[in-house]
Parts: C-alpha cells; structure tokens; sequence
C-alpha cells in the first residue's frame, strides 16, 4: 500500500473476537493488526463495531448498549496503553445497513425480519454509548459516523410508488439524525455525537423501487456530486467517502467517477476530507462464496504474492497527481478567501489536528484503503 502512496487504513476492531468470553478481553487480533500498521507507518481509522458481536451478546436486548460501552471502554484503555494515535473512531459502522439486512430483510445477523426499526433504534444507543466513553476516554477523538448515501426513484405509472420511493430515500438519514438527537431524543443523541459523516457510496446505490439497480447513463442517476450536497445542506458537518468500489472491468472507471464527483463537491465549498477505497483485497462473495474481483489485490499465490490490478492501481495513482494539482491550482486561485478550509484532519497522514504553525494551505483529498472487516 505505501507503494501507492497510501498511509491511512480503515479496519475494524472484530469483538467476536477480542470478547470470546462474557467480560474477558483479549487484544491479541487487534494487536497483529496495529503492530503491522506500525511498523510500515500506516495510520488506522478504526471502527469499534462494524459487523458482528459477541454469540453471548443478544443485539437486540436493552442491555446491548451497556455491553457495548464496556466493550469501547476496554477497547480504549487497550488503545491508550499502547499510546496509540488513532484520533479518528467509528463507534458503529452502517447502522442503516445492518438495520435492514439483519433487522428487516434477515440475511445477516441478527437473521430477523420486520424488526428493522427495533435494530436501529438499539444499534443508535449503543453508538451513543459507546461515544460517551470515546469523548471521555480519548483526548481529542474524533467519531466518525458511516452511513450508505442512496437515491431511489418510483414508477410514475403505479400510483403511490414515487412517494414510497421518495420516503424510502429520505430514510436513509434517520441514523445521523437520531445520534444528533433531532430524531427519537429519547435515545440520548447530541448534536457532538455526529461528528464526521462516513458517505458510503457504490454503483448499486441508486436503483428503482421495486426494480433493478440505475446505469450511469440513465436520466434518473443522481449525480453523486448533487447527493453530496444535500448531506452537506441537511448537516453541515465534515465528511469523507468511507467507502467505494465496485467489481470487475468497472472498477477503475467507476473510482475516477468518485474522485471527479468528490472534486466538483469540494469545489463547490463542501469538505470532503477524503476517499476510501473498498475493499484492499479480493474476497469471497457474503452469501455464495464466489471469487469477488473487486479489490487493488488478488487471493495470495501459493508463495504468498498477491496480484495487482493495474487499471485500478493506474488510476489510484493518477487521481493522487490530480488531486494535488487542483488543490494546488484551487489554492493559488483563492489564496485570500477567507472561507477555505483549513489543515485536514484526514490527509495522506491521518494524524493529530492541526498545531498552530501548521500551514494554512488547503489540504488535497486523501485516498485510502479499507481493509475488510473479517
């Protein structure tokens, strides 16, 4: 990966793991993962829960949320000991995603169906949770709260289906919306609780309701660049791409659309701090086990060399030159505005926040890679 430039990383501490047993933490999985970051100096943006917990822990019990704090204050201790700077968090990644696959439609975990609503409600006071022990536990910690960005359009020939459409798009935002507390305030959100927004974003975003998924070349494809905007209008926070990719020959075109997209937004005012890059790594399909070409990397060879995919490692190098060159361009241009950003918090090195003889300059979008959540 420094091969490429990239020094950020987004992985998962695995709970399963790290809590095999009721209350006994073992850090021994997480710790392989750090100590290689480590020693190739690659930065970690690190999510507490991304799928799965514990088989003793119930996800959908009124305790869930008090096992999960114990969890991220354990986890957080673990991280402080080892004086680890990892200032960028996500308490839990995906809370609509998980709500509707495992809670409503029951094809991962939990495994069930119309309790959609429950899942998310119980998923949101855990991240709660789990964001009062981080603010208290680790100075200047940032939460990063990843959410999928869709668009889904109607059938203007059957009644009610484009309002069914048009509510089921504006679903998406009632995750961010409840840990802010502007949405079920009984659930204990505050507007610090929605810190960085993860945009999670792939070509199968945008389909039609009761249909199949939306081609770039139809008229009813929302720009991604106009989806950004209206995340930046609703909540005015900063925000990175925290996931995307896609699989096959696609792959390298459809990351120059992002990265074309992610620039027309910032030019237009809206920080967007960074793209990341899903997933490092080929893998095996969730529900079939077939070969997913979708990664930079192929399944290791039998002496442990992973093949390159070249047109995406072109273009991953290629986006970086022009990411610099329009930043430094955008700079020169605008060097008296007073509204430009300032020193990123999410650069080619995701580190602490700016010190005061920083320079001012306006940072270049990073590019960075997910590793797979196992």
């Amino acid at each position: 990966m420094k091969s490429f430039g990239i020094r950020t990383i987004r992985i998962a501490a695995r709970w399963h793991l790290i809590e095999s047993s009721p209350g006994a933490y073992d850090f021994r999985s997480l710790e392989g993962l750090l100590d290689a970051a480590d020693a190739n100096e690659v930065e970690v943006v690190l999510d507490v829960l991304h799928f799965g917990w514990p088989d003793h822990i119930d996800v959908l019990s009124m305790d869930f949320a008090n096992h999960f704090a114990k969890f991220t204050c354990a986890l957080s201790n673990y991280l402080t000991s080892r004086a680890v700077l990892t200032p960028f968090i996500t308490p839990v990644n995906e809370i609509s995603y998980v709500a509707w696959a495992g809670g409503e439609k029951g094809c991962i975990s939990p495994f069930v169906v119309n309790r959609g609503d429950e899942l998310k409600r119980n998923l949101v006071r855990a991240a709660i949770a789990a964001s009062r022990v981080l603010l208290n536990e680790i100075p200047g910690v940032r939460l990063i709260s990843p959410e999928p960005a869709i668009h889904i359009v109607g059938n203007p020939d059957i009644p009610g289906d484009e309002e069914e459409a048009a509510a089921y798009t504006a679903a998406q935002y009632q995750s961010w919306d409840m840990l802010s507390g502007a949405l079920a305030p009984e659930l204990g959100g505050r507007p610090e609780y929605l810190d960085l927004l993860g945009v999670n974003f792939y070509a199968r975003n945008e389909w039609s309701h009761n249909g199949g998924p939306l081609s770039r070349n139809d008229h009813r494809f929302r720009a991604f660049r106009d989806i950004l905007s209206e995340i930046w209008t609703r909540y005015r926070r900063q925000m990175f791409i925290a996931e995307t990719g896609t699989e096959d020959e696609a792959r390298s075109s459809w990351f120059r659309y992002v990265c074309d997209e992610v620039w027309a937004a910032r030019s237009h005012g809206i920080p967007i701090l960074g793209i990341c890059l899903y997933p490092v790594l080929n893998h095996a399909g969730w529900d079939d086990d077939r070969h997913c070409y979708n990664g930079l990397f192929d399944y290791p060879s039998a002496r442990g060399e992973r093949e390159v995919y070249e047109p995406l490692a072109e273009e991953l190098l290629d986006q970086q030159k022009r990411f610099a060159e329009r930043s430094r361009a955008n700079y020169d241009e605008h060097e008296h505005r007073s509204d430009l950003l300032l020193a990123s918090p999410l650069e080619l090195r995701v580190s602490a926040s700016s010190a005061s003889d920083e320079s001012l300059r306006p940072p270049t979008t990073s590019l960075f890679l997910r590793g797979a959540a196992v």
